[in-house]
């Protein structure tokens, strides 16, 4: 018996110290559980613990955080209504500005909001546009959100991670690998 319980602990030791096995804070998906819609194909890494809420009609789906409910990932798909590609609207600024009108604070919804970062990113022949955002609520609560967005087929797919200005920097990097984990198939 004590030969066994020896074996196995040199064994865990030997994987342990070779790299093959290591602690899962230093995964790059560490804390973050996958969704996957293959009726509308995408995906996309959420916060562990975080529960599904019922979605608006015009989000495909969205979770919160149990603790602080305000905090949310949500996905929205939305067809392309003036151009056919979204390279066509132009570069990463150009575009974030023009989701800052019409999605995260368009006229007469009470927002506002700042254009702080534009990206564009090229994953597998696949444009990826990330996006942050100081929002402004109508009764003045401060927020911070990153975005990104792609298409496929004429339709734009929007991934959206929000937080309270007071909680962005404890959660930045978590929510950042949010929308860095978005693949569109």
């Amino acid at each position: 018996m004590l030969k066994r319980v020896l074996s196995i602990l040199l064994l865990v030791f030997t994987l342990a110290t070779s790299g093959l096995i290591s602690g899962c804070a230093t995964t790059p998906a560490s804390g973050l559980v996958p969704f996957a819609d293959s009726k509308d194909g995408y995906r996309f890494l959420y916060p562990n613990g975080w529960i599904p809420a019922k979605p608006k009609a015009d989000i495909d789906v969205l979770f919160h955080d149990i603790i602080e409910p305000a905090e949310n990932v949500s996905m929205v798909i939305s067809p392309l209504s003036s151009v056919s590609h979204i390279e066509e609207l132009g570069d990463a600024t150009t575009i974030g500005n023009r989701l800052q009108q019409r999605v995260i604070a368009p006229e007469g919804s009470g927002r506002s909001a700042t254009l702080l970062k534009a990206e564009q990113k090229e994953i597998k022949e696949k444009n990826y546009y990330q996006f942050e955002y100081a929002v402004t609520r109508q009764n003045g609560a401060p927020r911070h959100e990153v975005v990104s967005v792609s298409e496929k087929r004429g339709n734009l797919y929007t991934l959206s991670a929000s937080t309270s200005e007071a909680r962005w920097p404890k959660v930045k990097d978590l929510l950042q690998r949010v929308i860095n984990s978005l693949t569109i198939d």
